[in-house]
């Protein structure tokens, strides 16, 4: 299985996601090819409805600790309560600026 999928897996057992997109964007960084250590994720869950953006990126940390744990290095997050999501894509992640990709 994949680190995407695990990803997947993980976050849909934890957070019950009305809508969930995971990106591999390891292509995007300075990093060897198969890596699977840079996502993008865009999660959208009834859980998230009242809660800080710190505390939707906590929960979504806790829930992926053990992939932090084998080599994830950074998620971009997008996190929204369903009453906040209009379905339109979130912004593209920016290019990499560091490790050579510049």
């Amino acid at each position: 299985m994949s680190r995407k999928q695990r990803i997947e897996q993980r976050l849909t057992e934890e957070l019950a996601p009305e809508y969930l997109a995971v990106e591999d964007e390891s292509h995007m960084h300075n990093v060897p090819e198969g890596a699977e250590s840079h996502f993008r994720v865009t999660l959208v869950t009834p859980s998230f409805e009242g809660e800080s953006r710190v505390g939707r990126h906590r929960a979504v940390n806790r829930a992926l600790a053990a992939e932090f744990e084998q080599g994830l290095h950074a998620l971009a997050l997008h996190t929204h309560a369903p009453s906040e999501w209009s379905g339109e894509a979130d912004p593209a992640s920016p290019p990499c600026l560091g490790g050579g990709k510049a």
